[in-house]
């Protein structure tokens, strides 16, 4: 095993989180992508180059990244420089319990977060002190539990304080949601581009443009990326590779290997463990 590999990590006592390290990133290179859940990761050694939408930062050692479901990101070395990571993936029901409980609301509804990422130095310890404790694997799983919620907690009251800084769920494009809604509800199935805008009642040129405008990819890329996440969650199931590329609507598995390594910066084999 080497220090280019992805490490992921999935605990039984908290089946909401998922986490991946790598320790020498300079062979890491993602495409453009998304993911359904919540994500926040810290940067533990180096530098790399952090876009998250039409935002590009340089970032080093002791930022804290977040993304919110389907946002369009990426994370990549800077000139081969050395760069080592931690990220988190939370589902995104979880964390909105986790956030009704901090903010005492009754609406147990994910709210997305307006900073893409943060300096703050105890959150950056907070993050590595939670990744430890998961990692644990003689800590009790009741431990787990209370350490993920104290952690979330934090983040929360960090990322959205009471001066507003949660942004309420923005008014979209309907016809554009109902794109996007059309290529999640049938990606395991062949799409066309005439199919995705009769479904939205869009001609496909403005479908195109837009698309991109709106989602930071291309219909067939969000396709694609909707495929990879639905492999994804095959694997982790435990399904073989094979059975999974064909399920999520790959041409073949050599198809699905190409890909996943593709968004992911992992292959099938690995992420599956």
């Amino acid at each position: 095993m080497t220090d280019s590999v992805p490490q992921f990590c999935r605990d039984p006592a908290l089946p909401a989180i998922e986490a991946r390290s790598i320790i020498d990133g300079r062979k890491v290179c993602y495409a453009l992508h998304a993911h359904a859940h919540f994500s926040i990761g810290v940067i533990t050694a180096g530098a790399c180059t952090y876009i998250n939408g039409e935002q590009q930062h340089a970032i080093s050692q002791g930022t804290c990244v977040l993304m919110n479901p389907q946002a369009v990101h990426a994370c990549n070395p800077i000139d081969q420089q050395p760069w080592s990571y931690r990220m988190l993936y939370v589902d995104c029901q979880w964390l909105a319990d986790v956030q009704a409980s901090v903010r005492q609301d009754s609406r147990a509804i994910f709210r997305a977060y307006r900073p893409v990422l943060s300096i703050s130095p105890a959150l950056y310890s907070a993050f590595n002190q939670f990744y430890d404790s998961l990692l644990d694997t003689s800590l009790a799983p009741e431990l787990k539990h209370a350490a993920a919620l104290q952690f979330f907690e934090l983040m929360d009251r960090t990322l959205a304080p009471h001066n507003g800084a949660v942004s309420e769920p923005e008014l979209t494009h309907a016809k554009l949601e109902l794109a996007a809604e059309f290529i999640r509800d049938n990606c395991a199935h062949p799409l066309s581009l005439q199919q995705i805008s009769e479904a939205a009642g869009l001609s496909r040129s403005y479908l195109i443009r837009a698309f991109r405008q709106h989602f930071g990819m291309t219909p067939h890329a969000y396709l694609t990326n909707q495929r990879v996440q639905l492999a994804q969650g095959l694997l982790k199931r435990g399904e073989l590779i094979v059975d999974a590329a064909l399920a999520a609507g790959f041409a073949d598995q050599a198809h699905l290997q190409r890909t996943f390594k593709q968004f992911l910066a992992a292959t099938p084999g690995q992420y599956r463990g």
